[in-house]
């Protein structure tokens, strides 16, 4: 389930968000691509500024709607493999787009990606969580487990 929202502006016409409050019904990176596969589309790669401030501004109207929205991060398309080089200062440029887009557009918050054994990135959405160095845990990206539900 989720909500498609369709513009006309960006390489990537329509959107669809996912949320479930019930933490029963949250999966993980694999299962996240491949639902989004089934459905004819890729986990999102986000290519600009402009279109990360689209997906925050869907996101915010998705909070304002009443559903209910609480903390629970979303999956993007950016992931790691490589896992031997996962320590090295070369980590944050092996992160690539599942769906082959090229885009350099980065939007982590301090201090990430923190690499190791997380490779597989989320947009943070966290508006009860205390603000860390990089500010509120808002909109920014984080590398997780794969296997993490959101």
């Amino acid at each position: 389930s989720g909500q498609k929202v369709c513009y006309g502006a960006f390489k990537h016409s329509c959107y669809k968000l996912a949320y479930f409050q019930d933490l029963s019904r949250r999966v993980g990176f694999q299962e996240a691509s491949q639902a989004c596969e089934i459905d004819g589309g890729a986990l999102l790669s986000l290519e600009s500024e402009a279109e990360q401030q689209l997906i925050e501004s869907m996101l915010q109207n998705l909070t304002k709607s009443g559903s209910g929205i609480s903390d629970g991060d979303f999956w993007i398309g950016l992931w790691r493999s490589g896992d031997g080089l996962a320590s090295s200062s070369a980590c944050p440029d092996l992160y690539q787009w599942a769906d082959g887009s090229m885009s350099p557009f980065r939007n982590w918050y301090t201090d990430e990606p923190s690499c190791g054994s997380e490779a597989c990135v989320v947009m943070y959405h966290q508006p009860t969580a205390n603000p860390g160095l990089g500010g509120p845990y808002l909109y920014q990206w984080n590398d997780d487990r794969c296997n993490m539900k959101h």
